[in-house]
């Protein structure tokens, strides 16, 4: 059987965790927290997580995994048919992860773990996201969901990463740099899913568990 490895407190772990719930895919969960250890490296060459384990070996990287879960599994698709409205899909999640949740997580450690980030990068932070985000609201539909009338693997991103930007602004900058987007309305609409019900309980579980790790 397939096994997700990594752990619940990670947005793109759960990422991944929704797009195989979603998709029916019977998968086990080995709890991994990231390290430099030989023995992780020795299955995540960066020490990351998420990684899948497969009969055929293993994968690592959020959307390399997605990409795979697609191919091997195509019974529930979380991409269109169509090619263009497949690419546009792959556009949201990417722009959602290199240029929104990648440009925030430099403020994670002062946002989140009690740390300090120093004001020049905050500065930077903040024009970037500004920035961003009325490029990324161009692209999103939220229509109900994120790429227009159908769940696909785009909203296993957005739901993971769009609220996470959001918190992180508002615990910097006082201010939601994605306040303009109906995120609050979308996350609650994606909350009635017993996938989602089941990620977000399973993160919250994992995250008391980081929590104590840390004192």
């Amino acid at each position: 059987m397939l096994k997700l490895c990594g752990f619940a407190g990670s947005n793109y772990y759960n990422k991944v965790k929704l797009a195989l719930m979603e998709k029916g895919v019977a998968f086990e969960e080995e709890l991994v927290w990231t390290d430099r250890s030989p023995e992780l490296l020795a299955r995540s060459p960066l020490g990351k997580v998420p990684f899948i384990q497969t009969e055929q070996g293993i994968l690592c990287e959020s959307q390399v995994i997605m990409d795979y879960l697609e191919s091997a599994y195509p019974e529930k698709p979380l991409l269109p048919r169509d090619p263009f409205a497949a690419a546009k899909v792959r556009e949201l999640i990417t722009f959602m992860e290199l240029h929104l949740e990648l440009v925030a997580r430099e403020l994670y450690a002062e946002a989140f773990f009690g740390g300090k980030v120093s004001d020049e990068i905050k500065t930077r932070t903040q024009k970037l996201l500004t920035r961003n985000a009325k490029a990324f609201a161009k692209l999103a539909k939220f229509s109900p969901y994120v790429a227009g009338a159908e769940f696909t693997m785009a909203d296993c991103a957005a739901l993971v990463h769009l609220p996470l930007v959001s918190m992180t602004s508002k615990a910097i900058f006082v201010e939601d740099v994605l306040a303009d987007l109906p995120v609050r309305e979308y996350t609650k609409m994606l909350g009635e899913r017993a996938t989602v019900q089941r990620v977000n309980a399973d993160r919250k579980a994992n995250q008391e568990l980081m929590m104590k790790r840390m004192k």
